[in-house]
């Protein structure tokens, strides 16, 4: 063990030290120094990198890091999520709640009021009103085979809107030897079919026009992936017949009737063209166009030959082909590419096709291409193409799996396949600036770029969505954006929904807290540190705003994760490998508490009931001991275990609280009446156990139980109680505390809790205008007071995959303390000079210890620790020099402790400009007649260099007027005739007032 340090003070009683307290010893700074115990050294070598320093900064090329930290837009241009809606509200009468029913591909009216979208599971379109965005509305469905006519087997596959008609494009194929499809047109307002036209094939996308005189149908007569061709694996092309597209002429929005069909052949009947030959398709005889969009002027479509690896450019006026490139390999590396439970990034894919998916049109001459893959390939990014010479000029590389990694939504389960599998794209100008949204599949995000230079998109902003984003909407004329998801599992909780993002500060009001991303990682050996199911949280005491988690047995390689909360996004910035005999292990870390002495509590949830421990290590995060649940407990135990951990340190010693989540099979009502709470006597190894009752639900397949356990002092204990149930069923998400009985219950009993609510969470996370999280896993209290609270993500198996950090409030707001009161005091400075604040704290007859804080806005000022006398405590804080001229309104902080409420002041500081020096000197101040001296002047001051302007005189005589440069000029006076009065004035600035300084000029 390394040697004891004092503790520093905390503003909190001392007996208050685990889940609100990380090692007294180290963990910020003992990582790097040495261990006495042999394991001790090995773990500390294996994290010494990791650990000793705040990871660096990634890339330029990894979204959303610099050195700066996590950027992003500015606030005027960030989008805000505004609603998530899911799209089975709006299933048809009588239609099971539990029915798949997706939201895939999607457009909005001209109004920009009306979303509608294809529904290929329930076989029909939706409609939805989004005329206040924050609160969509469903607005019907149609059946395709009732209300459209187009057979049982029909499939919508694309849609689009001209003024009031809706075009459906349906694939009608019974097969795929035999593909078809056709056009429904139907009419916005009453839904009726105003006509149907024959498209010759199984037709994929639409696309329209920017003046809606076209439209342009990809006809994909798509591979069957069960078929075997001659000579070829299964799955494989040619199938034919092969693919082509469909131009629709629009001339009259009014009049459908007038719509006709241009067909634009990709094969000579079974053959393949010679520009697809000459290009290198892959298949040309069956090209499968897959995707399409129009280029700005209109006049241009560009189709996407998804397995063929290729994109094919036709002129939409002559219905002639232009232009056929591939879309080429890609080589990537700095990824995982294996799925073993590691997220490991120092995997490379070698020369992958593309192929890619959707496709927009960055300008006249660019298009971007999401790259999804699809037998042979993926290269887990997007791609920018030169259409003049088919050429890539920008290519996403690894950035977009990095970004899945830095936002927790790494996918570990596709790993070896496709990675985040980007498969939709949208380009459109908003507030002046054009966009393109990239959509990933399987790590639920759309991530959003500046385009204003085609060939070097500018990453701007990640949005968490629903699973598997398909169809990405930017509505121009509202500033808002629409993404669908396809993915709907009722049975998991996944349900398919529609995101709303709204553009800028009009939609600021409207839009959900936290934004999205609540936490990311810093970098770590060139790469950001891994993280996701967080289900566990700790306070550090050697730094107020940071936190504790750990990754659970979602990952292999059990890490305990550093979190800085004191930026936003908070950043995971360190990480500890937990490890046995210098091995790292894989633990079901579900509760994180910090000892007194120096290193960690886990709580481990097992398998069985006889694998749930109770875990102990180092600092460095090394394994000193394992404590298993008594026999008769461990007996008792399903597969809901240990959920959370937290410490007490008093008089009588060291306890270990753990939280079963469930009860036992021998208590009283058996799981679901109660839950166990019960404390380990670290000195004595005696266990005493409490039952907590839990609330009840008459949901099929829902349960209630614990999560979390966090000490509130050293009487109270606060928990986690939650429901399985998440999105709109979500209803039981609190935090409840509980006082510990005075005595234990007798020796072989189980003692009673009454327990008392806290918080209601929910709100909270409904709040965030996402997909409401089922599992509120993790609670805590920092050291300046704020009670936090983190969803665990599942690592993206059968969940949105968004981590969501919680600032709950102060402790006071959330558990209720005893006043405080706090007052300031402040004198008036001048610039460049430190200001001091007095603050005294007074406690409502207790004594208030630890620090106060002086902040300005969000900015700390300053720090001082109180000292106590009575009931009452004092500190004096200097201020930083540097602050400006001006009225500073601050504000003086208290956080408060486990039983004093947090206070504060706001005294207002009020800086003056403060008198600066003028210097002169000369060449020479005693000259000949005619002599053109050389004038030195040096302004300077308490603060930063004074800037601005000097104006020089000789005699009465203004003979210059010169900008400083560094608090000085220098400048050669005219020819000098007589004796003369140099006089320099310096104008003054914002910081410093002005003065003036003389010295005689003697001519002989």
């Amino acid at each position: 063990m390394l040697p004891a340090r004092p503790r520093r003070a905390l503003p909190r009683p001392a007996a208050v030290t685990a889940s609100a307290v990380v090692a007294a010893l180290a963990v910020t700074a003992l990582t790097c120094a040495p261990a006495t115990a042999a394991s001790a050294v090995v773990a500390a070598l294996a994290v010494t990198a990791l650990t000793c320093a705040p990871a660096t900064a990634a890339s330029p090329a990894a979204p959303g890091w610099s050195d700066a930290g996590w950027t992003g837009p500015a606030a005027e241009a960030t989008f805000h999520r505004l609603s998530t809606y899911p799209v089975y509200l709006n299933r048809p009468a009588g239609t099971d709640a539990a029915a798949e029913t997706v939201a895939e591909i999607s457009a909005v009216s001209e109004d920009g009021k009306t979303f509608v979208h294809t529904d290929a599971l329930a076989r029909r379109i939706g409609f939805v009103d989004i005329t206040d965005p924050a609160k969509p509305v469903g607005r019907g469905t149609l059946d395709l085979a009732a209300d459209l006519g187009v057979g049982a087997h029909a499939e919508p596959t694309s849609v689009a809107v001209v003024g009031g008609y809706v075009l459906v494009v349906v694939d009608t194929s019974e097969s795929f030897t035999a593909p078809s499809g056709v056009l429904v047109v139907v009419d916005l307002e009453t839904h009726a079919v105003v006509r149907t036209l024959d498209l010759g094939g199984q037709p994929d996308s639409i696309a329209l026009t920017p003046d809606k005189k076209h439209a342009a149908i990809a006809i994909e007569n798509q591979r069957d992936e069960d078929a075997t061709p001659e000579g070829a694996d299964e799955g494989d092309l040619p199938q034919l017949p092969g693919g082509s597209l469909v131009l629709v002429d629009l001339p009259d929005a009014t009049a459908p009737a007038g719509w006709a069909l241009r067909p634009v052949a990709f094969t000579d009947g079974d053959q393949a063209l010679p520009a697809f030959v000459a290009a290198g398709i892959d298949t040309p005889q069956d090209p499968e166009p897959e995707y399409v969009a129009i280029d700005p002027t209109g006049s241009t479509v560009a189709v996407t030959l998804q397995e063929n690896n290729g994109i094919v450019l036709v002129d939409v006026a002559s219905g002639e082909i232009d232009r056929v490139f591939t879309a080429g390999t890609a080589s990537v590396s700095g990824i995982d590419t294996t799925k073993d439970g590691v997220i490991d990034q120092s995997g490379a894919i070698t020369d992958v096709p593309r192929e890619p998916d959707a496709i927009g049109w960055l300008d006249a001459t660019h298009v971007a291409t999401a790259n999804e893959g699809d037998w042979k390939g993926g290269t887990r990014g997007w791609s920018v193409f030169d259409t003049t010479t088919g050429e890539v000029v920008w290519d996403a590389g690894a950035s977009l799996e990095r970004l899945a990694v830095r936002t927790g939504l790494h996918t570990e389960d596709r790993a070896a396949k496709k990675g985040v599998e980007i498969e939709g794209l949208a380009v459109a100008t908003m507030d002046g600036t054009p966009y393109a949204f990239v959509g990933s599949e399987r790590s639920n995000f759309v991530a959003v770029y500046d385009v204003s230079d085609p060939a070097q998109p500018v990453f701007s902003q990640v949005l968490a969505t629903t699973n598997g984003p398909e169809g990405i909407l930017p509505v121009p004329g509202r500033d808002l954006l629409l993404v669908s998801s396809e993915t709907d599992e009722a049975g998991a909780g996944v349900r398919s929904a529609v995101s709303v993002y709204g553009l800028g500060e009009a939609y600021a009001d409207e839009a959900g807290s936290p934004a999205f991303p609540s936490v990311v990682s810093a970098d770590a050996g060139g790469a950001p540190i891994g993280w996701g199911a967080l289900g566990a949280l700790a306070a550090d005491p050697r730094d107020d705003q940071r936190l504790w988690s750990a990754t659970d047995a979602a990952y292999k390689d059990t890490r305990l994760l550093s979190i800085d909360v004191g930026t936003s996004p908070a950043v995971i910035d360190r990480q500890l490998r937990v490890t046995q005999g210098g091995v790292g292990v894989t633990l079901d870390v579900e509760g994180v508490a910090t000892r007194a002495s120096g290193g960690f509590w886990l709580g481990v949830e097992g398998a069985t009931g006889a694998a749930n421990e109770i875990v102990r290590t180092n600092a460095y995060g090394a394994i000193v001991e394992r404590v298993g649940l008594p026999s008769d407990v461990a007996a008792g135990l399903s597969k809901w275990g240990v959920e959370g951990v937290t410490t007490v340190v008093d008089d009588e010693g060291e306890h270990v609280w753990v939280a079963l989540q469930r009860g036992l099979t021998s208590d009283p009502g058996g799981l679901g009446g109660t839950a166990r709470l019960g404390r380990y006597d670290v000195a004595d190894g005696s266990w005493t156990w409490f039952a907590y009752p839990l609330s009840t639900t008459s949901v099929a397949g829902d349960w209630i139980g614990l999560s979390e356990v966090v000490a509130v002092d050293d009487d109270t204990l606060a928990v986690i109680e939650r429901d399985k149930l998440n999105g709109e069923d979500a209803a039981v998400k609190r935090v409840y505390t509980v006082q510990v009985p005075a005595e234990d219950p007798a020796e072989g009993t189980v003692g009673a809790l009454t327990k008392t609510l806290a918080r209601d969470v929910l709100p909270d996370l409904r709040a965030t205008a996402g997909w409401t999280q089922e599992k509120l896993e993790g609670l805590t209290v920092a050291g300046d007071g704020t009670v936090w609270a983190i969803t665990d993500n599942d690592g993206v198996a059968d969940a949105t995959g968004e981590t969501v950090l919680l600032d709950l409030g102060s402790r006071t707001s959330v558990f209720g303390k005893v006043s405080t009161t706090t007052s300031a005091s402040v004198t008036a400075t001048t610039y460049g000079r430190a200001a001091r604040v007095d603050v005294t704290v007074t406690g409502a007859g207790q004594a208030p210890t630890g620090r106060v804080q002086v902040r300005e806005g969000s900015k700390v000022l300053g720090t001082g620790t109180l000292l106590v006398s009575g009931d009452r405590g004092t500190a004096r804080v200097t201020l930083p020099s540097t602050l400006a001229v001006g009225t500073h309104r601050l504000t003086a902080v208290y956080a408060g402790t486990s039983t004093l409420a947090g206070s504060s002041s706001s005294p207002v500081l009020k800086v003056t400009r403060a008198t600066p020096t003028v210097s002169l000197g000369a060449s020479a101040w005693t000259v000949k007649k005619g002599a053109r001296p050389t004038l030195v002047v040096v302004v300077s001051g308490p603060g930063a260099k004074p800037a601005g302007t000097v104006t020089v005189k000789v005699g009465s005589t203004k003979v210059a007027t010169k900008k400083l440069s560094g608090g000085r000029v220098v400048l050669t006076l005219p020819p000098v005739t007589r004796t003369a009065k140099v006089t320099v004035r310096y104008a003054g600035s914002t910081s410093y007032v002005p003065v003036t300084a003389s010295r005689t000029l003697t001519v002989r």
